[in-house]
């Protein structure tokens, strides 16, 4: 017998509260763009430039007495955080390494060998058995480099995005498409700005692979949609594409369920490290298949779309590619 999350034959009318599902995640775009504003992101290291210290010790980590060493060495802005081990949690054991971030200073392009070793002096005072596994520094100029990098990246990315679709389809998939990924990375934006969760470019990463995962769905129901306008020419739009979602629905349901079944271990198991990086996939993941199935098609019936396929194209509509299989 084979698992099925999804009925293989459903009828779901996924347009009854379409003014619904578009005014909440208007809203919720809105709601974003003021957050982000109001709040700002957590910029990490890699944006903000500075200094991060990875520590290692026997004895359990101290918060309180690491930031009284570190405070009379006037640093400016100190974050001192727990690096908590899933497997030392769930046993019962005190974490023992920490992550102390430190801001850039003043008129230095990078953290001097002086600065760190005051640090280090500091904190083995506090614990002798501590050691520093790690130290990573980025210049103020590096860091405004890589913002400016990280907004071209996701631009260009939406860009081509823009572009193949229109060639594969029509000028209005395309439209339905970009709406749904600049939804997808709005929103995205918008929980780490409520959350403040550390904003860095392993954020970037998963922004741009989330592209790629809303875009793989919303191609999936496209694809169907274009087969069935062809093959039922009389039938209104809604309902072509209330037939389309409902016949991939399963795969959709299917692909996203077993995609945050590995996510959620990770994040659970994985660490400190990535936990950013897979807790932007998990929503992305869960806005990407939302934002396919009520926002790229709702907007898509809004727009109107050619139906008769059969007549020749004159290559200046943006679909004489709409043929090729990639």
């Amino acid at each position: 017998m084979r698992l099925k999350l999804v009925p293989s034959e459903t009828s779901f009318d996924f347009f009854r509260l379409s003014k619904f599902t578009l005014g909440a995640s208007a809203l919720a775009m809105i709601a974003s763009v003021v957050l982000f504003f109001m709040i700002g992101l957590n910029y990490g290291i890699d944006f903000r430039g500075g200094t991060t210290i990875r520590t290692d010790a026997q004895n359990a980590v101290d918060i309180t007495a690491y930031r009284a060493a570190l405070k009379p060495l006037n640093l400016g802005d100190v974050s001192i955080t727990e690096v908590i081990d899933p497997a030392d949690q769930l046993a019962g054991i005190a974490p023992t390494v920490s992550q102390i971030r430190i801001e850039a200073q003043q008129g230095e392009e990078a953290a001097t060998v002086d600065m760190v070793q005051m640090v280090k002096t500091a904190l083995v005072a506090v614990d002798p058995t501590m050691s520093f596994p790690q130290i990573d520094s980025v210049g103020p100029k590096v860091s405004g480099e890589l913002i400016q990098t990280a907004v071209i990246a996701v631009v260009l990315a939406i860009s081509a995005v823009l572009f193949y679709i229109w060639l594969r389809f029509e000028w209005q998939f395309s439209v339905g498409a970009v709406v749904a990924l600049i939804h997808d990375i709005v929103l995205t934006i918008g929980i780490f700005s409520l959350l403040q969760i550390k904003f860095d470019l392993a954020i970037i990463a998963a922004l741009l692979t989330i592209v790629g995962y809303s875009l793989n769905d919303t191609v999936v129901v496209f694809d169907r949609v274009r087969e069935n306008l062809r093959k039922y020419k009389k039938k209104l739009l809604k309902d072509v594409l209330n037939m389309s979602i409902n016949e991939t629905l399963s795969r959709t349901v299917m692909t996203s369920v077993t995609t945050l079944i590995a996510l959620i271990s990770l994040f659970v198991l994985g660490g400190d490290v990535i936990r950013g990086f897979v807790f932007a996939m998990i929503w992305g993941v869960v806005v990407g298949t939302y934002s396919s199935v009520f926002i790229a098609s709702a907007i898509l019936l809004r727009l109107g779309v050619k139906r008769d396929w059969d007549k020749v194209d004159d290559g200046r509509s943006g679909t004489q590619f709409a043929n090729i299989d990639a």
